[in-house]
């Protein structure tokens, strides 16, 4: 699957081509799941591997109608709602396989397939490639690459954790059966749906300090405490809920960020197979500790030394991030007030920067996060005209940037003069 991540952006470059990935994967998916009703063999291996590299494959170049389906900052919500799906559908398959028989799991997950290939087919396929991005991105310094990069180290160094969670946490409760057969991704879907339907006006930034304090706490019980149903209960649900909350964290960054390349699946894949790389680095690192018999301390220290080296990095990645996403619901101050707020702050910029009426509407959208072409649209003038009043604005508040905009607002109201 990270192969199908990494490299879907080289093959894959317009919503024909993602279509038809999508029809034809299904359909192999579909045959290859017949033969895991037979006993093992070589043909298991080869359909796992390259099963997972298609899936993999699927998963990046569903980018291109994330990007095109979804207006621009509401991705979050389009992405919560699908990882959601995607794991109440994941907890069905699990409990049938496990509470009625193996071949009923996997049954069920081929009419899924089915279900899948039937939505495929009614997907639009024009054969455009995405749209450049828009000129109001090339006034941010941050590239995309650099940032990109940092926001997948971010990304491989806390899925440790994860990686740890499946091999060391998880099989210390397999005896509970009946509980782990479907309360193990409950934490996760209801962190999302909290998540998801936050009012724009809360600091999400903040959740991701709590989050990170949730993996260290879930890591401290599970080492403190026993292997019953009360300390899985404790355990899981600190663990899942942070990986909720992070998982829709840099789905939905990673979702804004297809706004600033041609090929979405590039951004998306690449993005994705952090995860996935740091979950199999967790899980090759938790596969060692439980062959040797390392004491349940030692993997708890090393999840611990995670949170630490989480916690430097959030602070930086978030700037960063602030820096080229404005609107994005775990980065945006000033597209999360209200509409009054909103206006009563920029009345008292406008007079003390001295904007004319124009000047002011310009910069109204430009703290709203829209690009240059958007706005040149929404005021009927040209992008060259936006250029020049977004030079004007920067040159009377003696600022760069966007982000120099968005403070002089939201930080120096001090010396504004009062409405």
């Amino acid at each position: 699957m990270f192969a199908g991540l990494l490299l879907c952006g080289l093959f894959i470059k317009t919503k024909k081509a993602a279509k038809r990935l999508f029809l034809y994967s299904y359909l192999f998916f579909i045959a290859v799941s017949v033969i895991f009703f037979f006993p093992p063999s070589v043909f298991w291996t080869a359909g796992i591997i390259v099963g997972s590299f298609l899936a993999g494959g699927c998963v990046a170049a569903w980018a291109f109608y994330l990007k095109s389906g979804t207006p621009k900052n509401e991705r979050i919500k389009t992405v919560a709602d699908m990882l959601i799906l995607s794991n109440v559908l994941m907890i069905l398959c699990n409990m049938a396989a496990i509470h009625l028989l193996p071949q009923t799991g996997l049954a069920l997950a081929m009419v899924m397939l089915l279900g899948a290939f039937v939505f495929a087919l009614k997907l639009p396929a024009d054969d455009n490639t995405a749209p450049p991005a828009s000129s109001g991105h090339k006034e941010n310094p941050v590239g995309i690459a650099r940032l990109l990069v940092f926001l997948c180290l971010f990304i491989v160094i806390i899925t440790v954790d994860s990686g740890l969670m499946y091999q060391v946490v998880n099989p210390a409760f397999a005896h509970l059966e009946g509980l782990t057969s479907w309360y193990w991704a409950v934490p996760y879907i209801a962190a999302l749906f909290v998540m998801r339907n936050l009012p724009r006006r809360m600091n999400r930034a903040y959740i991701l300090y709590v989050a990170i304090a949730m993996i260290g706490l879930s890591f401290i019980g599970f080492m403190s405490l026993g292997r019953g149903a009360t300390s899985y209960l404790m355990v899981n649900t600190l663990m899942l809920g942070a990986c909720g909350v992070y998982d829709l964290f840099w789905w939905s960054i990673l979702g804004e960020m297809l706004e600033f390349h041609q090929n979405p699946a590039k951004v998306l894949g690449i993005g994705l197979s952090a995860n996935v790389l740091g979950v199999l680095l967790g899980g090759l690192i938790g596969k060692t500790i439980t062959s040797v018999n390392i004491r349940v301390s030692d993997p708890t220290l090393l999840a611990l030394v995670v949170v630490c080296v989480t916690l430097v990095l959030l602070p930086p990645l978030h700037k960063h991030l602030s820096s080229l996403l404005k609107g994005h619901a775990y980065l945006s101050e000033f597209s999360g007030q209200c509409a009054q707020e909103q206006t009563n702050q920029l009345d008292r910029a406008a007079r003390f920067g001295n904007l004319s009426e124009r000047e002011s509407q310009v910069a109204s959208l430009l703290l709203q996060g829209k690009t240059y072409r958007t706005i040149a649209g929404e005021l009927t003038i040209s992008e060259n005209t936006v250029k020049y009043y977004v030079k004007s604005i920067y040159s009377k508040f003696g600022i760069q940037s966007r982000a120099d905009l968005i403070n002089i607002i939201l930080k120096k109201e001090d010396v504004l003069p009062p409405v």
